[in-house]
C-alpha cells in the first residue's frame, strides 16, 4: 500500500491494481471506496487526518465513507463504518450477491445512506456531486469535485480493464451514461482531468468520447474479441485501444 498526498487536502492509496482516495474539507473527511485487500482502511486513512490535524493546528476530522459501487475490490474496509453513503441501486450487490471465496474478510452489514444523481455531500468548503453513471454495475456513480475540477470516476471511466461480464452489467446502459457525461461536459465544463480507480492517474477529459465511441463499434460487432476464464467465467476482452472491455 502506497500513499500518495495529491494536494494539501486530497490523498490517494495504491493497492496493486486498484486505488482509492481520501478528501478533506473544513468540517469533515471522506475516504471515497475502501479498497481491496485493506481492512484497515478506516484506520490508515485516520492517520492521514491526524498528521493532517497536526500541520494544521487543528483538531482531527470525522470520518465518513463513500462507495463508487459495490464490487468487492472497493469494499474490504467497509466493516469498519456503521454507515456510508452508496446508491441504492447498488443494495442487491452489496447485501445479496455473496463474495468471491478470494477475499477472506467481511464487508460488514453497513447501512447505506443513499446518494442519488445530483446529490451534493459538503465536506466544509468543499462541494462533491454525485454523477449517476449505470452500466458497470446499476448503481455506479462518479464524484465531481466542484472546486478542485477533477471527476473521480470509479470504474466506467478508465484505461484499463472495465468489467461488463456477469449479472447486471449491460453495454447499452454504459454507453448511455458515457454519453450523458458527454452532455454534462459540454453544457458545464466541470473537470480538467479524471481520477479513476483503476488504470493510470489522471486520465484526460478525452478519454469519456473515446469510450463512447469505442463501446459503439463492440456493440455494432466491430472489435475482435479473445477469451479469457476469470473467477471460474468465461468471458472475453475486446481491446479497442483506450482501454479494453471484458465482455460476456
Amino acid at each position: 500500500m502506497e500513499v500518495i498526498r495529491i494536494n494539501e487536502n486530497t490523498w490517494r492509496f495504491e493497492e496493486e491494481g486498484v486505488r482509492f482516495f481520501l478528501l478533506a474539507g473544513s468540517l469533515k473527511a471522506l475516504m471515497i471506496d475502501s479498497g481491496m485487500m485493506t481492512p484497515n482502511a478506516r484506520e490508515l486513512a485516520e492517520g492521514v487526518l491526524a498528521e493532517y490535524a497536526a500541520e494544521t493546528g487543528g483538531e482531527a476530522l470525522p470520518l465518513e465513507l463513500l462507495n463508487t459501487h459495490a464490487d468487492p475490490d472497493h469494499l474490504s474496509g467497509n466493516a469498519a463504518f456503521a454507515q456510508f453513503y452508496m446508491h441504492p441501486a447498488e443494495c442487491y450487490n452489496f447485501y445479496k450477491s455473496g463474495r468471491p471465496g478470494h477475499v477472506p474478510f467481511s464487508f460488514g452489514n453497513g447501512e447505506i445512506v443513499p446518494v442519488w444523481d445530483g446529490c451534493v455531500l459538503d465536506l466544509g468548503g468543499r462541494e462533491l456531486e454525485i454523477i449517476s453513471l449505470p452500466g458497470h454495475t446499476p448503481g455506479s456513480i462518479a464524484v465531481l469535485d466542484r472546486a478542485l475540477r477533477v471527476l473521480i470516476s470509479g470504474d466506467p471511466i478508465q484505461d484499463g480493464n472495465i468489467f461488463m461480464f456477469g449479472p447486471m452489467r449491460e453495454m447499452h446502459a454504459y454507453r448511455m451514461s458515457l454519453k450523458k457525461l458527454e452532455k454534462i461536459m459540454e453544457e458545464r465544463d466541470p473537470f480538467d482531468e479524471i481520477w479513476a480507480s483503476h488504470g493510470s492517474f489522471p486520465v484526460k477529459p478525452e478519454l469519456v468520447q473515446e469510450l463512447d465511441e469505442a463501446a459503439g463499434r463492440v456493440l455494432a460487432g466491430e472489435v475482435g474479441t479473445e477469451s479469457f476464464e476469470l473467477h471460474g467465467m468465461q468471458a472475453k476482452r475486446a481491446d479497442v485501444g483506450c482501454a479494453a472491455f471484458l465482455l460476456d
